[in-house]
């Protein structure tokens, strides 16, 4: 499915006329004027400084991201893909018009837009169960990338990812952006540096699944490729609301309910949202928990079959539990509860007791987390300068291991062992065949 390279074409396209246009100043008489937009400076950017970038899945997530990287001045989005017709139209359109001409490609197979070698970076927006093989085939043509959550649909799809990623030196930024948001930032700081005393609990609530009803076979749309759709997913007849990235009646599409196409509100549906937080605040980001233990309601039957309801303790080797819940059971978002006091974060609020805590100053010697400019923006910085982003390929391994194993555990009703050191569940064959999923010919994570 990809094919070997060796090196980074777009990086090595921008040094190499960056050494160019260095050693041609160098050559120039010194009376010459040079305008600053021609080095890259002042508000212009060149065109060998630009990043390009290439969209991928256009449903959801996709216009939304896309339209950041068009916001941005040094990136230009030169190619979209999709395989439902209208979305790939809809894409080109958008990019057409923003920049004023037709130069936008679009295509169905993302095989041929991570092909191209003029593409930097891809921002990858498909399916859940999409992510992981889009973004290998990004990786082994030499594009860093930028992946939505959630990661994989099993943990040995995020691990290949992983080693892809150190293999072949890419820049990976997670779509977790909560990582870039400033309270959420500011109150893991506050736990990170003992604020609230000796952390003990983290109470993490997300909003709940719903069970769907069964629906009838329907003829395939003209302007889909559901093959493609498909892809290394289980055959299923289609069905209007199967791959639908939203309706009428529900924000997001029945497909992040269904557990051939994502874990559902556990994992990329909304869960892995503030699992993240809860491993940054935790300081966990390298590691794990050492048992995970819980319930889960499923639905009867229907289209849709990811659990509708759970509620999951993971307890890490300093004694911290994590408590897991839907939010009919929880307020959403993350508090952390310490020996001395609390912090609640979700997007656009933080709390804490005492109140005091939130006009805290962080000391200079104290833990600062890394602070980013923008999810997107922080991505294109990275490129450049080939730093880590703030929710890295390893970040992103760590926090989607808590929906892996939170799904195992409430699927199989039993307590799961886990040794974060060797990433391996313990003494359970069972559970730990379900961190790999079999994949519909002719996908492989190896191709």
């Amino acid at each position: 499915m990809g094919s070997e390279y060796v090196g980074r074409t777009g990086n090595r396209r921008r040094h190499s006329r960056r050494r160019f246009l260095a050693a041609a100043l160098s050559a120039v008489a010194a009376p010459q004027i040079i305008p600053a937009s021609a080095l890259g400076m002042g508000n212009q950017v060149t065109p060998s400084e630009r990043i390009a970038v290439g969209c991928i899945g256009h449903g959801n997530r996709g216009p939304t991201l896309m339209r950041a990287f068009l916001g941005q001045r040094d990136a230009r989005v030169v190619a979209v893909c999709d395989v439902n017709g209208g979305q790939r139209e809809m894409a080109k359109g958008i990019v057409d018009k923003h920049y004023g001409d037709s130069g936008c490609a679009a295509y169905n197979d993302f095989r041929e837009l991570c092909g191209r070698p003029d593409i930097d970076a891809v921002c990858i927006a498909s399916p859940d169960h999409w992510h992981v093989l889009h973004s290998l085939e990004a990786v082994r043509n030499g594009k860093d990338i930028y992946t939505e959550k959630a990661l994989g649909l099993s943990l040995a799809q995020d691990k290949a990812l992983r080693a892809a990623c150190h293999r072949y030196g890419a820049v990976f930024q997670w779509g977790t952006q909560q990582r870039s948001g400033e309270n959420f930032r500011f109150g893991c700081e506050l736990v990170r540096n003992g604020r609230i005393g000796k952390l003990q609990t983290i109470v993490v609530g997300v909003p709940h699944d719903f069970s769907f009803p069964t629906q009838p076979t329907q003829p395939v749309p003209k302007d889909l490729d559901y093959d493609l759709w498909l892809g290394p997913a289980p055959w299923a007849p289609y069905t209007y609301h199967r791959c639908r990235p939203w309706t009428k009646e529900h924000s997001y599409g029945i497909w992040y309910h269904i557990s051939d196409y994502c874990l559902g509100g556990i994992g990329g549906y909304w869960g892995i949202h503030h699992l993240d937080i809860a491993q940054w605040g935790h300081g966990t980001d390298h590691t794990g928990p050492v048992e995970v233990e819980g319930t889960a309601t499923f639905p009867d039957d229907g289209l849709a079959d990811c659990a509708v309801s759970w509620k999951v303790e993971h307890t890490y080797a300093d004694g911290v539990k994590m408590i897991y819940t839907d939010n009919k059971q929880n307020k959403q978002g993350v508090v952390f509860q310490g020996t001395e006091g609390w912090v609640y974060v979700k997007r656009g609020h933080i709390d804490a007791e005492p109140k005091s805590l939130l006009d805290s100053q962080i000391g200079p010697n104290e833990i600062h987390l890394p602070k980013s400019s923008g999810h997107q923006r922080q991505f294109l910085d990275c490129i450049k300068s080939r730093e880590q982003t703030v929710s890295s390929i390893n970040v992103a391994v760590r926090s989607d291991t808590l929906s892996h194993l939170t799904d195992i555990c409430t699927r199989l009703g039993r307590k799961v062992r886990w040794d974060p050191d060797k990433e391996e569940i313990v003494g359970d064959a069972e559970a730990s065949r379900m961190l790999t999923r079999a994949m519909r010919e002719p996908w492989r994570l190896d191709a």
